[in-house]
């Protein structure tokens, strides 16, 4: 019940070390402080407690999800810039708040799709353009330089300098996908993917995800070679056992050794094993030992009517 209202909500289960949030932590406190000396340099309090939040936003996506997709320089610069031209617009043209206010978040959603720099925090300083009092419409597209892309600017200089402190994490991304295309490449190769077949995937999907093709591949390689290193060693093969071949779908099965016959060759230490659950249900053979354990991933328990994988 607990786990099925996680994944309704929608909670994150990733694991992520104490040091990662702490560091989170520390850089949003950096750049909001930066930010919120140049923005009370420019506006009054009233339009700065406006302008800030936006920016805070953003210091969530720069700092706690460095990597993401939404979180790149790109994204962040001209998602905040354009929305802030499309909100000043608004705001000069229409008179009625509502009105204005409306236009100026979805239009700027509009512009970004189109320019390709989605950034959510973006809504945020196209609303406040509108919403943000006198002082905020007395600088007219002024609002736009001063202070939306100098607090960017800087927000994009304190990501990059702070990242780089700590070699785990990386900002911009491509900082981190450039020391990585060969490893990325071979294993990709190996298993018949390639980039090009991420980012056709990545457009079926129509719809903005948070994670880059590099990403992807990245993820992949740790996956393949997290299973690579999980071959079970020939002397785990044991009479009375169950192993699985950790595939997914129609091709996961379950095999138990029901019987075998020891030999100082391995060509002739042999296994006999029935298939109990998946792929060739209820069929039989004889390989070797040393075969079985390649294609064995893990071995397995039953858990009532479930498999368990036992982790030694």
């Amino acid at each position: 019940m607990i786990i099925t209202l996680t994944k309704i909500l929608g909670i994150e289960t990733n694991p992520v070390s104490h040091t990662e949030r702490l560091v989170s932590t520390l850089g949003s406190v950096l750049v909001i402080a930066s930010i919120f000396v140049i923005t009370r340099a420019s506006l009054d309090t009233t339009a700065t407690l406006l302008i800030v939040p936006s920016m805070g936003a953003s210091a969530v996506l720069l700092f706690a999800v460095p990597h993401g997709a939404l979180s790149q320089p790109w994204n962040v610069f001209a998602g905040h810039v354009l929305s802030a031209v499309v909100g000043v617009s608004c705001a000069l043209l229409f008179s009625n708040e509502i009105l204005a206010a409306s236009l100026a978040v979805g239009l700027a959603v509009g512009v970004m799709h189109y320019a390709r720099c989605i950034h959510p925090p973006g809504g945020a300083t196209a609303l406040a353009a509108v919403i943000g009092g006198q002082s905020t419409h007395a600088l007219g597209y002024q609002f736009v330089v001063a202070p939306i892309m100098i607090n960017v600017l800087v927000m994009l200089a304190v990501a990059v300098a702070f990242n780089a402190i700590f070699p785990w994490r990386r900002y911009p991304a491509w900082l981190a996908n450039r020391h990585e295309p060969q490893a990325v490449a071979t294993r990709v190769s190996e298993k018949n993917i390639e980039h090009a077949d991420l980012v056709v995937a990545l457009s079926q999907i129509d719809s903005i995800i948070d994670v880059s093709e590099h990403d992807l591949l990245r993820i992949y390689q740790l996956a393949t070679g997290t299973a690579e290193q999980r071959q079970l060693p020939v002397e785990r093969i044991r009479l009375g056992h169950y192993y699985s071949n950790g595939e997914f779908g129609a091709g996961w099965s379950v095999r138990q050794i029901v019987d075998e016959s020891h030999h100082e060759d391995p060509q002739k230490d042999s296994v006999v094993y029935n298939v109990v659950a998946g792929d060739q249900l209820r069929t039989s053979a004889v390989i070797t030992r040393a075969e079985f354990a390649r294609w064995a991933r893990s071995e397995l328990a039953r858990d009532d009517e479930n498999w368990k994988r036992i982790d030694t």
